[in-house]
């Protein structure tokens, strides 16, 4: 069949006003039928009336200085928390802002936030009452501390500058106004934010799709004062930004309990995303996402009454929107934008239940990346960086329909860059294609359904909290992006899920995943404590499933084993107990085919065969200790790998893995027989698309029913063969 590929559309053009002539023309090599605005650019009429589709970006609770000057009080906040200072002698003095980025925040010494203040003396870890410290000119007193005790402050702070706004301002140089974040918590932030929408629906009929810079509550980002660690938290998924006086009024009300300080700062820890949610963190979630969903529904009828579609940017302020949460369809967006750095974003931004998906590509056209590598400016290469990017979201394309692709950022940046030019040229053309081949039907999977197991399930599938290189360091990022690009079915349960109902949950799953370190929302914590949930597993597991963990999964000490699920792994991990035992001896089991070339996996100390039934497929080179094991245990298996590291070897290691435990052939038919070579058979169409994810020119055989086929690619290359 042959598909009928366009050579413009699926694509949305950052514009300039001042650069009409590179916008348009742009506009006509890179296929553009959208044209956007980027944060700090706007379009002027030329741009406008040009015939093209209009994107706007609004990020609701900026660009609103002149409110927030008159409205004080209508500020976003948050708790903070100063370091543990000692007390040596004599009364003890701490400024509570002394380590944060005083152009970012400012105390809230009101009275009604300093009765939410609290010290604490933390070497005994008692909160201390009222009147044992006092708060005068900006410093908190003790004025009879116990000697070297360590204490901290926790209390609120306005946020003085949005912190989007404060990285744009920092990455570009910019010398503008710093702009400030508006909580629409409160009644007249509301109905400023509203009247001000509606005003500026009617003054922009150019404007054919509101992208709202997501809603309310930007992603927690905490500058400190030093700049040798101006960054002293980020997490893309934590909710304490949200918090106010008001909300915490307002939570009390509904939830009957109040909370203090300490259910946000958590030690000094915060409520990081990988760490397992308590019940009030879960509580005072659903309390936010109810609230952004309920004022962000107006405001998305309110410009869907005025003629244009509401598309939400699924970063920056994301929180309390929950694309995979019970009320995102309150919402009723039109579509969702998500910048998008490997193929797991791809993946989660496909399966959002709204109308069109569309991709934000890397690199943005910033003089500097993220990192703070040169990307448009000297020393960078940014038609490197687009390649490397572009293989990693290509693979997840092949698996998943994608509506739109885009750059954001700064279009004068591009000139001097003619081969980038003429690579976003390439990749808007293969992305139409890989499009074009979903449109006409699905690809064709494995029938292999993997169940990835973590505190969050479903509510955050496909991510951890943040990009790749955000996350890089956790193992279950790794597996995600190693799934992203594989033919099998993946969803993502909780632990809570299992607790409801383990038999329906695991119904149609053939293999469970679990990987973390100890104590993370990853591997679980003390959900482990369940026998009920350990039984459940084990007698799934024993009945014929495949439980594959990686790292230090079902960890939980004080059990015996450390990993509960240790008899259906085969293998568990001494943390210093078990240095008088003996450890089996074992040999190295060869599979034919199994491990590629190049694929392997970092050891874990500590690691020993349980019962010496295990098969031990390979082992750490340093110290000859297991790192990959497979295990009988009735008629299932457990798997077992130390560590993941994604890479093209080990994305087809894993894939293997998973169909020879799972009792399947490794050889299957639309599969490559070399690591880095991956394809897709599109039944619908009769087509195959072949892509080379290195920079090596690759020659690979893929099985098909019939005769295999020998495919050669160059470097980063892809090819669609019709069959």
């Amino acid at each position: 069949m042959k598909i009928d590929v366009q050579r413009t559309g699926g694509f949305t053009l950052p514009g300039e006003a001042g650069h009409e002539e590179l916008t348009l023309r742009l506009a006509k090599t890179w296929g553009a039928d959208v044209i956007r605005d980027s944060d700090g650019t706007e379009l002027s009429p030329e741009i406008l009336e040009a015939g093209y589709d209009i994107y706007s970006t609004i990020c609701i609770i900026r660009e609103h200085n002149d409110f927030a000057r008159s409205h004080p009080e209508c500020l976003q906040q948050t708790f903070l928390t100063t370091s543990p200072a000692l007390a040596a002698g004599g009364a003890l003095v701490i400024d509570p802002m002394q380590e944060f980025f005083a152009e970012q925040f400012r105390l809230n010494d009101t009275a009604e936030a300093l009765a939410y203040w609290q010290v604490w003396d933390r070497t005994a870890g008692t909160l201390l009452p009222a009147g044992a410290w006092q708060y005068a000119g900006g410093r908190v007193t003790i004025p009879q501390p116990e000697p070297f005790h360590s204490y901290t402050v926790s209390f609120l702070a306005w946020r003085l500058w949005e912190e989007i706004s404060m990285y744009n301002h920092v990455t570009n140089n910019w010398q503008k106004e710093h702009l400030m974040p508006i909580d629409p918590r409160l009644p007249q932030a509301q109905e400023y934010l509203y009247n001000w929408l509606e005003s500026w629906c009617k003054s922009h009929p150019n404007t054919n799709v509101v992208r709202f810079t997501s809603m309310f509550y930007n992603f927690v980002w905490i500058w400190g004062s030093s700049e040798r660690r101006r960054t002293l938290f980020s997490d893309w998924g934590s909710y304490d930004f949200t918090v106010s006086t008001k909300a915490l009024k307002d939570f009390e009300s509904e939830y009957g309990y109040a909370l203090t300080a300490e259910d946000f700062i958590n030690n000094g820890d915060l409520h990081v995303t990988h760490m397992p949610p308590t019940a009030r963190q879960r509580d005072y979630m659903e309390f936010t996402q109810k609230f952004v969903a309920a004022f962000g529904q107006k405001l998305v009828r309110l410009v869907q009454g005025c003629g244009k579609k509401a598309y939400v940017f699924y970063d920056d302020s994301w929180v309390g929107v929950e694309p995979y949460g019970p009320h995102f369809a309150e919402f009723g967006f039109d579509g969702i934008i998500k910048c998008v750095f490997s193929g797991y974003e791809a993946r989660l931004c496909a399966g959002v239940p709204t109308g069109t998906h569309e991709l934000r590509l890397h690199p943005y056209l910033f003089p500097v990346g993220l990192g703070g590598a040169p990307t448009f400016a000297p020393g960078g290469d940014p038609t490197r960086d687009a390649r490397g990017y572009w293989c990693r979201v290509r693979r997840a394309l092949l698996r998943a329909k994608i509506d739109r692709i885009g750059l954001g950022g700064y279009l004068h940046l591009v000139e001097g860059y003619p081969d980038f030019v003429q690579y976003i040229a390439d990749i808007g053309q293969e992305f139409r294609a890989i499009r074009a081949l979903h449109e006409a039907g699905g690809p064709a999977g494995l029938p292999l359904t993997v169940a990835v197991l973590h505190a969050w399930g479903g509510l955050r599938p496909w991510t951890l909290s943040g990009h790749f290189h955000e996350t890089y360091m956790h193992d279950l990022i790794h597996v995600n992006e190693a799934l992203a690009g594989l033919p099998v079915q993946v969803k993502f349960i909780s632990f809570d899920d299992l607790a409801r109902d383990a038999a329906g949950t695991l119904a149609g799953v053939d293999v469970v995943i679990n990987a973390g370190r100890a104590g993370t929302a990853w591997s679980g914590g003390a959900a482990w404590e369940s026998a009920e949930l350990v039984a459940a597993l084990q007698k799934w597991v024993y009945e014929g499933g495949v439980f594959l963990g990686v790292g230090e999964p079902s960890a939980l000490p004080g059990h015996g084993d450390y990993f509960r699920m240790a008899l259906a792994l085969g293998i568990d991990r001494d943390t210093g107990a078990r240095v008088c035992h003996g450890r089996w001896q074992f040999e190295v089991k060869t599979v034919p085919g199994l491990l590629p070339a190049g694929s392997g996996v970092e050891g874990l100390p500590g690691l020993y065969l349980t019962d010496g039934e295990a098969d031990v497929l390979q082992t750490d080179a340093a110290t000859g200790l297991p790192t990959i094991t497979a295990h009988r245990f009735g008629k299932g298996r457990g798997v077992y790998l130390s560590s993941f590291q994604y890479s093209d070897a080990n994305a087809r290691l894993l894939l293997n893995l998973l169909l020879w435990a799972a009792g399947q052939p490794l050889e299957q038919p639309w599969l490559s027989d070399t690591a880095g070579v991956e394809c897709a058979y599109y039944p619908d169409s009769r087509c195959l698309l072949v892509i080379n994810d290195t920079e090596e020119e690759k020659t690979a055989r893929i099985a098909t029913p019939g005769e295999p086929l020998a495919v050669t690619l160059p470097p980063c290359g892809s090819r669609i063969i019709e069959l």
